[in-house]
């Protein structure tokens, strides 16, 4: 059947290898989204295993609408039979000039379903926002419209795991996605030194560990579908044989006891405690790290956190890269370029990537031992 996983901005080639990795047939990379092929296993396994997947789409109906009335006739046009003694839910997700509403889109096919009943003389069906059996995902893109059904429900970034926040969380698929941009996968220490609430810690640690984002998860879409297969789905969702040995740490600190606190009760609710280590301790008296290792933190931007000291924060993290993480390959993520200058580290590379409506610069700095030109000529 054919598949899309959705995911954020500039994570797209991640998740079409992961999508790879997993059996999928037909991948195309479109904007936020991967298109794919394959049975009711991959969607399961999509579901279960993908890091950076939002959720994943099984398109019912494609077709083209210029305005509210004429999606209203496509969907009452369909047959709706599926959605027969069930209660169901629409998410509209938009981009046109001529459709600006998203909610008064879901209301017109919310509409066409149930009239489409009514003129049947058939049970009317029920609209639950709050896990509904049929979770329907509208599309539209200027005119170009798909309807699917959603096999995930809830987002796929809320993984479960979860359950002490700090101010400006970061998105699970994003902080997922960042450690995967990088390359790493467990073989040397990890380091956050503006940890938060420890969500790069702990996707940091699943990745190691190879273990799925799934596995804390209580409950997907298509578990209520007529056709779910609960023996397929237990044999993926109990495999444990792609898990493997990490030899190294992985060790997060903020200045803020508050968010430490929530770190640890987060890093002990995913059962990670062996694997990192947590410290209260400003950035700025950080003063040993491991030999070897990679460095990818989030710091304030200065959007919904205010710090007073912003420019010295990242002036702060530049002077302790440059004498305390030599050797180190260092990931930093930030919407505010200003403050990145303030590292005063040359990037080896930029990356675009989205935090929420936040448009990012995601830099990579190679912390040489020396002068950086000795140091190319020696590794060239």
């Amino acid at each position: 059947m054919k598949l899309i996983a959705k995911t954020l901005y500039g994570l797209e080639e991640i998740l079409a290898k992961e999508l790879i990795a997993l059996g999928a047939n037909d991948v195309e990379i479109g904007r936020r989204m991967v298109s794919f092929s394959g049975d009711k296993a991959l969607l399961y396994k999509a579901n279960f295993h993908c890091r950076t997947a939002l959720r994943i789409l099984k398109p019912i109906a494609t077709f083209r609408a210029n305005n509210p009335d004429e999606i209203y006739e496509q969907i009452h046009a369909m047959d709706w039979l599926l959605v027969q003694g069930k209660t169901f839910a629409i998410d509209s997700v938009v981009y046109s000039e001529t459709f600006t509403h998203s909610k008064f889109v879901s209301y017109r096919v919310k509409d066409a379903i149930v009239d489409w009943f009514a003129e049947r003389q058939l049970p009317r069906p029920s609209v639950r926002l709050n896990n509904p059996d049929i979770q329907l995902h509208l599309h539209i893109s200027h005119n170009e419209c798909s309807i699917s059904l959603d096999s995930s429900g809830e987002s796929l970034h809320k993984r479960g795991y979860r359950i002490a926040e700090t101010e400006a969380v970061l998105n699970e698929v994003l902080a997922a996605g960042m450690i995967l941009k990088t390359g790493w996968q467990g073989e040397s220490n990890f380091v956050d030194p503006m940890c938060g609430s420890g969500t790069l810690l702990i996707e940091a640690a699943l990745i190691a560990l190879n273990l799925a984002p799934g596995i804390f998860r209580s409950h997907y879409a298509f578990e209520k579908w007529e056709d779910f297969d609960a023996d397929l789905f237990e044999s993926i969702s109990q495999n444990d044989s792609l898990e493997r040995n990490f030899d190294f740490k992985i060790y997060g600190s903020d200045v803020s006891v508050k968010a430490i606190q929530a770190a640890a009760q987060n890093v002990k609710n995913a059962g990670l405690t062996k694997y990192i280590e947590l410290k209260n301790c400003p950035l700025k008296n950080l003063n040993a790290v491991p030999e070897q290792g990679i460095i990818i933190t989030n710091p304030p931007y200065g959007e919904r956190l205010h710090p007073n000291d912003l420019q010295e924060i990242y002036a702060d993290l530049g002077e302790r890269l440059k004498h305390l993480f030599l050797g180190y390959d260092a990931w930093v993520i930030s919407s505010n370029r200003q403050a990145l200058d303030s590292i005063g580290l040359k990037p080896e590379s930029k990356i675009k990537l989205m935090n929420g409506a936040l448009e990012c610069e995601y830099r990579h700095y190679r912390i040489f031992s020396g002068k950086r030109k000795e140091w190319l000529v020696h590794n060239n």
